[in-house]
């Protein structure tokens, strides 16, 4: 489809302005004035001036182009000259504008309880089946008609008003749940960097302090450390926030690093060397994942890190065995150490086992922790997915 059509397309299936159905409004209650005029100047029915008709006919009629800018007062207007058209006899079937200004009114005013909305609608629709066979006087039989249109368009007015606010709901309670996903994502991103990265400066800050003065090169290089995983930490959280500041010009310069790439599997070597600096050697596996999907890819790093970041403030000095292995199903995460298998924070209410939980059941997968029978500490996860296309 070309842009013009693809555009056009928009423009049709956006809703009329307000503009717009006023205009349509003046339309329709210009053109019913006119033809009921020329009715009533060609029946001369009543005895009234034929000017004085007319300006009970308009009376009707006109007052419906603002029906959508003051609902009840144009209905009350329009209701009262139908009623005075009809003791006259004026009017033939005067209160089908009457039904015209009583839709909006239906649509704007709130639920009222002693408003039987649906036994108005069966009275209305039962009239209308069962037909005007005994409606012998005329009066009489233009009123009942008039009742049968004042209570249809009442109903569908009080229809479409619920099916808009059943509508307005929904849709609220769709973004709601977008938001509150969007709080999760964020708030996992948020744990995974920050948690992983201030507990291995937190261990290294206590090494450095420890060993100060007796062994100062080893003081400098947990500095370092510290130093190399701040800096890392800054860039994952500017380009995490980054993500949260869609408003940022197009042609603005980034700082350095704030974009880069959000790290999977080729990270898990740099994570076990951030882990080693930091006391806990990794024993790294990985096999079968060339295939593996971006998504997929950045959850299993996620994983790996949120364990090894338990390892390093849990057990270390310790030895932990990373093994990632996929077979073009799935991919199964093991994280196992050496370590005490009873710790603190591991309980159900821990923000670390809790978000790798949500990443595996993100893809509809299964996840366990908890200690070994051996001894220390194991976390597994399994992740299905579906090979990518790259062709």
């Amino acid at each position: 489809m070309r842009d013009s059509d693809a555009a056009a397309g928009r423009r049709v299936a956006r809703p009329m302005s307000r503009d717009r159905l006023v205009a349509v409004d003046a339309v329709i209650a210009a053109g019913y004035t006119a033809v009921l005029v020329a009715v009533t100047v060609a029946a001369r029915g009543a005895a009234m001036p034929v000017w004085a008709q007319c300006l009970l006919v308009a009376g009707v009629g006109l007052p419906c182009a603002a029906r959508r800018m003051w609902p009840v007062p144009v209905f009350g207007v329009v209701a009262a000259m139908s009623l005075l058209s009809l003791a006259v006899g004026v009017l033939r079937d005067p209160f089908a504008m009457a039904a015209f200004a009583l839709y909006p009114v239906a649509l704007a005013e709130p639920r009222r309880w002693w408003v039987p909305t649906p036994v108005i609608g069966a009275l209305a629709a039962l009239a209308l089946i069962s037909g005007t066979p005994t409606w012998h006087a005329d009066g009489l039989a233009l009123a009942l008609r008039g009742a049968v249109l004042l209570g249809g368009a009442w109903t569908i007015g009080r229809a479409v008003r619920d099916r808009r606010a059943y509508v307005a709901r929904f849709a609220a309670q769709l973004a709601d749940r977008a938001v509150l996903g969007e709080r999760l994502r964020i708030a996992r991103e948020l744990h995974d960097v920050v948690t992983h990265s201030i507990g291995l400066i937190a261990v290294k800050a206590g090494v450095a302090n420890h060993v100060a003065r007796s062994r100062p090169e080893e003081a400098h290089d947990a500095l370092r450390v510290i130093e190399d995983t701040s800096r890392g930490a800054l860039t994952e959280l500017r380009h995490l926030l980054g993500v949260l500041r869609p408003d940022e010009p197009a042609d603005a310069d980034p700082p350095e690093g704030e974009f880069d790439p959000v790290p999977g599997l080729a990270g898990l070597p740099a994570l076990a060397e951030r882990a080693a600096m930091a006391g806990v050697r990794v024993d790294l596996d990985v096999r079968g994942t060339t295939e593996l999907p971006e998504g997929v890819g950045v959850s299993v790093y996620r994983i790996v890190q949120e364990a090894l970041t338990n390892v390093v403030k849990h057990a270390a000095p310790a030895r932990a065995a990373v093994t990632v292995e996929a077979d073009g199903r799935e991919v199964r995460v093991v994280v196992a150490d050496d370590g005490p298998g009873l710790r603190a924070g591991q309980g159900r209410s821990g923000h670390g086992l809790v978000g790798m939980w949500e990443r595996t059941m993100a893809y509809g997968g299964e996840f366990g922790a908890g200690t070994r029978r051996e001894g220390g500490f194991a976390v597994s996860a399994r992740l299905p997915y579906q090979e990518r296309d790259d062709r």
